[in-house]
């Protein structure tokens, strides 16, 4: 039978996704055959021409998967699902049987098993199949991700624990995730302390890391649904600065932070030119990630030139204003896809760093008894 471990989260961008990615690469250090699947996806996408879960799809992509795809995502909900099952219209058992199905060609052909849930503990809850219920299902411990505060994360923590108790899924470990560096040993003590009555072990996972939050260029891209223009070999690079083109020039040149989106207005052919030039200088290339250029107003034909000639990453629209865009931009969740490469090479040197495998794979061993920590 093979090992395995449910993850599971006090809430959304708790870093499910991430934990998966980082447990699966230390697992194939000691693991021949490793699998992934997310029982419930709520997040469509098409793989090769298979409906999956966007999740499923990055992992199968990552750690070259493909193989298990049709196995890696069983039941896809998509807007109308919930409708049509409280209509009858799609059985209960039916996504039952494709779960456990699926799961069971899995466990046949692997000997370490990541189970992925989907948001909070409740989602599927429509479908009568929540995250504690399918773990419970699966017969698979969970290991619940939360974020790395003290007095809201134990509420929440205990508010989620309370339906994997009524579902009879066992919570064997906590990882506190996304702790500030200078609290981390402060933050994890309170936790274990506020917890000690609790059956789980409290496990210290990544520092607050913004890097795999901040989208890249080919993120906004695709939000904006603007084409990316200018040297297109940096879709992947990592934007960790918006700001706004609308002081003067010089004041602008003066204010750049690292890999910074500029979102400059097309009337401004001064700072376009400006930051045009700069991008084609070493020691400004690190600061200017790229533009974004609003405004009904034409880029003049001189500008549109050096632009062009620059090669300087950047993306047109005519149809948002400088504060749309910025608003946006700014309250997105960047999600990590295959293509980020640097931010999936973060993951891996991160896991290596901050997780002890070998200390939760015992834990999540069906023979283990489960110690407080």
């Amino acid at each position: 039978m093979a090992q395995k471990i449910f993850i599971a989260a006090t809430g959304q961008n708790c870093g499910k996704t991430t934990t998966s990615i980082s447990l699966l690469h230390l697992a194939l250090k000691k693991y021949a055959r490793v699998g992934f699947i997310k029982p419930l996806g709520p997040k469509p996408a098409m793989l090769r021409g298979i409906p999956v879960d966007k999740d499923a799809a990055l992992i199968a992509e990552v750690f070259g998967l493909q193989k298990d795809l049709r196995s890696m995502s069983p039941v896809v909900v998509y807007p109308e699902t919930a409708r049509r099952f409280i209509d009858g219209d799609i059985a209960l058992a039916d996504l039952r049987d494709r779960i456990l199905q699926a799961f069971a060609e899995l466990e046949r052909r692997c000997d370490f098993i990541i189970i992925e849930g989907s948001g909070h503990p409740g989602v599927g809850s429509v479908l009568k199949l929540s995250n504690a219920r399918i773990a419970r299902m699966l017969d698979a411990p969970v290991l619940m991700v939360s974020g790395g505060g003290v007095g809201n994360v134990v509420d929440t923590i205990c508010m989620n624990l309370a339906l994997f108790e009524k579902e009879g899924a066992e919570v064997r470990a906590v990882l506190a995730n996304k702790l500030i560096p200078e609290k981390r040993e402060r933050v994890l003590d309170y936790l274990r302390r506020a917890l000690s009555d609790q059956p789980f072990r409290i496990i210290g996972g990544f520092d607050y890391q913004p890097v795999l939050a901040n989208p890249t260029l080919r993120r906004i891209s695709r939000l904006l649904n603007l084409p990316l223009h200018g040297n297109r070999r940096e879709m992947g690079r990592i934007i960790h600065n918006v700001q706004i083109g609308a002081a003067s020039t010089q004041r602008i040149t003066e204010l750049l932070k690292e890999s910074s989106l500029l979102i400059v207005t097309s009337s401004r052919d001064e700072l376009l030119v400006t930051l045009a030039n700069l991008y084609q200088m070493p020691e400004y290339r690190s600061r200017i990630a790229g533009l974004v250029i609003p405004g009904i107003s034409q880029i003049s034909t001189i500008t549109q030139r050096i632009l062009d000639r620059s090669r300087i990453p950047y993306l047109r629209t005519e149809l948002q204003t400088t504060a749309e865009l910025y608003r946006i931009i700014t309250e997105d969740v960047s999600k990590t896809t295959a293509e980020d490469t640097e931010k999936l090479d973060l993951v891996r040197n991160l896991a290596e760093r901050s997780l002890d495998f070998d200390e939760l794979d015992l834990l999540f061993t069906p023979s283990t008894s489960i110690r407080t920590a």
